[in-house]
C-alpha cells in the first residue's frame, strides 16, 4: 500500500517573492488601502488597526528589524526546498485555495480535485518597472514559457471516488480551458519548492477564502482524515507527501493565532483545531484551513521543524505570519 512519509506546510505569500526594499518601503504605501479584521472577526480600517498597535510597533518595523526577518525567511525557504527534495517522494498532495484563478464567484466549489494528466502553469508577462507587486506575483509563473506539470491522475481519481463514498461532494476537474492555469497556491510550490523536480502532484482545491461555502474547521480535519485513509488504501508502494499551501495569519500578522495553531499541530490536538473560531479565519488567515486538512491527514507524523516569522511591514502591524513546517514518521518507525 502507499504510505504517507512526509508532510510540509508553507506560506505562499507574495512577500516571499518580494525584495527587501518591497518589505521595507513599498508595503508602507500599499497596506493602508487594504481591508482588515480585528481579533473578533469584525471589519476594521487600517487607521483603526494603527490606533490599536502596541507602543513598540515602530521598533518592530524598523529597517533593521525587517531586514532580520527577511533573512530569516530566506533561510526557511531554503530549508523547506531541501526537505521536499530529500523526502524522495513519488507523489505530493498539495492542498491550497483558488483565488479567482480557475474558479470565480459564478462557480466556487467548496472542494475540488484535479485529475487531468498534467496541470499547466503560465508564462510570465512583462510588467512596468515600477509595478513591484505585480513583478513579485510573476515570480510564481514560468520564465521561458508555459509548463505542464505531471499529475498523479490515478491517485486523484482514487481520492475523488473514495471521498464521494465518504459523503464528500467533490468537484472533479479533468482539465482546464486554454486561457487558464493553476493558481498561486500550486504555482508557488512548483516554482519555489519543487523548482524543476519532476514530481507528480494531486491538486486539492479548498475554498478557504470566499463566503458562503467555506468548509468549517471540523470539515477540514475530517477531509484530511479521509485523504489519509485513501492514501493507505491506494495500491502499490508509493511514497506520498502532503503539502498545505498558504497561511498563516494575514493581512495582519497575528502571533497569538499562529502560535496556537502551530502548538496544537505539534500536540496533534485535533479537538482544538476542529473547534477553531471561523471568525478568526478571515481573508488570508482563512488559508489556515489547509493546515487543518494536513493535521487530519497525517496523525502518525511528528512535527519536526518549524520556522515562524511575523512578517510585520507597517506600524499597524499589517503583514503575514510566515510559517514553514515539516512532519515525518517517528524515528522508531522510519
Amino acid at each position: 500500500m502507499a504510505r504517507m512519509v512526509a508532510a510540509f506546510a508553507a506560506s505562499h505569500s507574495v512577500m516571499l517573492t518580494c525584495t527587501l526594499e518591497d518589505w521595507q518601503r513599498n508595503f508602507r504605501t500599499f497596506d493602508p488601502k487594504g481591508a482588515f479584521y480585528d481579533r473578533k472577526g469584525n471589519p476594521v480600517t487600517y487607521e483603526q488597526l494603527l490606533a490599536m498597535a502596541p507602543p513598540n510597533a515602530a521598533e518592530l518595523v524598523s529597517d533593521a528589524a525587517i531586514a532580520k526577518r527577511f533573512d530569516e525567511v530566506q533561510r526557511a525557504m531554503q530549508h523547506m526546498r531541501a526537505a521536499v527534495r530529500a523526502a524522495q517522494l513519488d507523489v505530493l498532495i498539495i492542498c491550497g485555495d483558488d483565488q479567482n484563478e480557475l474558479f470565480s464567484a459564478n462557480l466556487q466549489p467548496a472542494l475540488g480535485i484535479y485529475h487531468g494528466k498534467t496541470i499547466r502553469n503560465a508564462q510570465r508577462t512583462d510588467v512596468p518597472a515600477d509595478a513591484w507587486y505585480k513583478r513579485a506575483q510573476m515570480k510564481r509563473l514560468e520564465e521561458h514559457g508555459p509548463v505542464d506539470y505531471p499529475v498523479a491522475d490515478d491517485m486523484a481519481l482514487h481520492f475523488i471516488q473514495g471521498l464521494v463514498d465518504r459523503n464528500f461532494d467533490v468537484a472533479a476537474l479533468a482539465g482546464m480551458p486554454p486561457e487558464k492555469h493553476e493558481g498561486h497556491a500550486f504555482s508557488f510550490m512548483h516554482r519555489i519548492f519543487l523548482d524543476g523536480a519532476v514530481m507528480p502532484i494531486v491538486p486539492v482545491f479548498l475554498n478557504t477564502y470566499f463566503p458562503p461555502n467555506q468548509p468549517t474547521p471540523k470539515r477540514c480535519v475530517d477531509l484530511g482524515r479521509a485523504i489519509g485513509a485513501l492514501v493507505s488504501s491506494f495500491p502499490g508502494d508509493a511514497r506520498v507527501g502532503f503539502m498545505a499551501s498558504g497561511g498563516l495569519s494575514h493581512f495582519q500578522a497575528e502571533e497569538d493565532l499562529d502560535g496556537a495553531v502551530i502548538d496544537a499541530m505539534r500536540r496533534k490536538d485535533l479537538a482544538y483545531l476542529e473547534t477553531m473560531d471561523v471568525k478568526r479565519l478571515q481573508a488570508g488567515s482563512s488559508e489556515i484551513r489547509n493546515w487543518l486538512v494536513l493535521a487530519g491527514a497525517c496523525p502518525d507524523l511528528d512535527l519536526t521543524w518549524v520556522s515562524y516569522t511575523p512578517g510585520y511591514r507597517t506600524e499597524a502591524l499589517t503583514g503575514t505570519g510566515l510559517g514553514f513546517a515539516t512532519w515525518y514518521p517517528p524515528k522508531a518507525v522510519q
